[in-house]
């Protein structure tokens, strides 16, 4: 019976860990600090050093429960990347996930090697567990903030965060072996590299096909779809790893295969998935706490902080700019980038690899890994926001997103069913403006569910469902958002060549002589724009509108406020100076017919 009762208090204590960290997680985000720390201090308060005294030193679970939880961490990642999205930033990303590891992990490596007296292969092997980004860490730091990110640097840390950590996995695997064995080759190592990654992506690419086919075309019943994806994922991992291939990159490529095809359940697979990574980490962050002794990170307390300074400001920032250089990217997006790099539970869970195998000095590894995650998500963490906002690579979220409803249609892939609340304040009331793309089908009105035909007017209130493609149901959220105040445009701006963004497509038409459907003449500049983009507006975004192109100049409460004129870009290239000279003409008299 005493072994039946400690069983018992086992689960019960578990539960109240992950319950304590489910509970403090709402107190962390209100305060903006990073969630991985409440987690990792729960774990050592809990723990034998810590008020809470409980005798932990399991790692062989620890290391399971840390594999699980970044393979599913890794395929939520990949199935929320849209391609198109990270299409332009792919061999950027790519080397920050290849030679920026390998350049960190050498700069780190001297490093540790002088501060702790250590020969090189250990000091290389402390700098492949720190080299790698947290993907995690960044983004929910981010949303916590309320920033959001110029598109390219945000799917430029998105895909390197989510692709390289197979590469730290592997140096880390190597340099254990090496230590182990006393010997290895370079020609080896290449071959081993090699290897992994090309079976790695062909299990990922091959997986997430066949979990698409069986998902589509298997009638699983309600409420397993979300299950037997989770678990395939799991499977995808598994399967890579057993045929010595990169578990991490195989189940992140299934994701982006499985994310960016159509499929039945979509989106409550979406849901069971943030359920599932997040508990995950929880339990992960939990455990790897409990396996710290505080009172024995005092030994390498120094040398853990130098190891963690030059990190942060020489090798992640040489390894950033290295790998951007052929890249056109502005300093200011370089900096942030390389100031982002934040260290996470993956430097802790990879330190824990040496403990598993039980290598001569693992609890230093271990314990140099564990501060420098610390330090990393104290002073990067808590200056993401302002460092983010001074280099003026994001944008404060200025409006809160609507609760959105989708609902999966049996029988076909295309549409689903979009349901909104019907803000009085919102896009839609106030503009009468919808995507040409979404169709609205149904209202509910006082209890009552009515066709859109005998909702019409729609009323603040109603909850209104739409049809809609799932890749673009996320685009309607700014048309049931509450509208912000939007800025007056920059008088300065406002020349031959910009227009305040209310002047309607039918004053343009009439003096440019462009055609525009009846239906659109009331509608202005702004609104042109939010009826035909597919997502928020963003300076450089441009629309055909006849021989003309309407380009967005500035954004000002999340719509565009200055429109800027241009011709056809083909018609530009074509076009002698002449007929520059005359278009130019063209654009002065349609400005002074607007204006005067």
């Amino acid at each position: 019976m005493a072994l039946l009762d400690s069983v018992s208090i086992a689960i019960l204590l578990g539960a109240i860990l992950v319950l304590a960290g489910i509970l403090s997680s709402l107190v962390a985000l209100r305060f903006g600090a990073p969630l991985l720390l409440v987690f990792l201090f729960l774990g050592m308060l809990a723990g034998e050093n810590g008020p809470g005294g409980l005798r932990f030193n399991d790692v062989h679970s620890t290391y399971l429960v840390g594999s699980v939880a970044l393979a599913l961490i890794l395929f939520d990642g990949g199935l929320r990347t849209r391609f198109q999205s990270i299409r332009a930033v792919l061999a950027p990303a790519a080397s920050l996930a290849t030679i920026g590891v390998l350049v960190t992990a050498l700069i780190t490596a001297p490093v540790a090697r002088y501060m702790l007296g250590i020969g090189w292969t250990e000091s290389l092997l402390i700098g492949a567990v720190v080299a790698s980004t947290d993907a995690a860490a960044v983004f929910l730091l981010v949303h916590a903030r309320g920033l959001r990110l110029r598109p390219r640097v945000g799917a430029t840390l998105e895909v390197e965060s989510g692709t390289n950590d197979p590469l730290a996995v592997f140096l880390t695997l190597v340099l254990v072996e090496l230590l182990m064995r006393g010997e290895s080759s370079i020609g080896h190592v290449l071959v081993q590299f090699a290897r992994e990654s090309v079976l790695g992506t062909i299990i990922g690419v091959a997986g997430g096909r066949i979990v698409v086919m069986a998902l589509n075309r298997v009638a699983l019943p309600q409420g397993l779809h979300a299950p037997f994806v989770t678990t395939s994922a799991l499977v995808v991992f598994g399967l890579a790893q057993v045929f010595h291939a990169s578990g991490f990159l195989a189940v992140y490529l299934a994701g982006i295969v499985i994310g960016n095809r159509p499929t039945r359940a979509h989106n409550t697979v979406v849901v069971f998935l943030d359920a599932a990574t997040w508990l995950a980490q929880i339990v992960m962050f939990v455990l790897l706490g409990l396996l710290v002794w505080p009172a024995r990170l005092a030994d390498s307390l120094w040398p853990s902080l130098a190891v963690a300074a030059v990190l942060m400001l020489i090798a992640r920032p040489v390894a950033v700019f290295l790998c951007l250089s052929p890249f056109r990217f502005p300093l200011r997006e370089k900096l942030f980038i390389s100031w982002v790099g934040l260290r996470g539970a993956v430097g802790i869970f990879l330190a824990s690899i040496p403990l598993l195998v039980g290598l001569p000095n693992a609890h230093l590894y271990f314990d140099i890994a564990f501060v420098v995650v610390i330090v990393s998500l104290l002073v990067q963490g808590w200056t993401l926001a302002p460092s983010a906002r001074r280099l003026h690579v994001a944008l404060p979220r200025a409006d809160r997103p609507p609760q959105r409803v989708e609902l999966d249609l049996p029988g076909q892939l295309q549409q689903q069913l979009v349901g909104y609340t019907v803000r009085s304040n919102s896009l839609f009331l106030k503009r009468k403006v919808i995507p040409s793309w979404s169709k609205p089908t149904l209202v509910i009105r006082n209890e009552r569910i009515l066709a859109a035909a005998e909702a019409d007017p729609v009323e603040a209130g109603d909850y209104i469902y739409l049809l809609a493609p799932p890749e673009k149901a996320q685009a309607l959220d700014r048309f049931f958002a509450d509208m912000p105040p939007q800025p007056p445009p920059d008088s300065r701006l406002l020349g031959d060549f910009f227009l305040a963004g209310d002047v309607t497509l039918g004053a343009l038409a009439d003096i440019y002589g462009v055609t525009v459907e009846e239906s659109e003449r009331a509608l202005s500049l702004s609104d042109y724009f939010d009826v035909h983009l597919d997502h928020p507006p963003r300076p450089g975004d441009a629309l055909p509108l006849g021989d003309i192109r309407l380009v967005a100049h500035r954004i000002g409460g999340g719509r565009v406020n200055v429109v800027a004129l241009r011709l056809d870009e083909e018609e530009v290239a074509a076009a002698p100076r002449s007929r520059g000279e005359a278009v130019r003409a063209a654009l002065r008299r349609v400005w002074a017919g607007l204006t005067g």
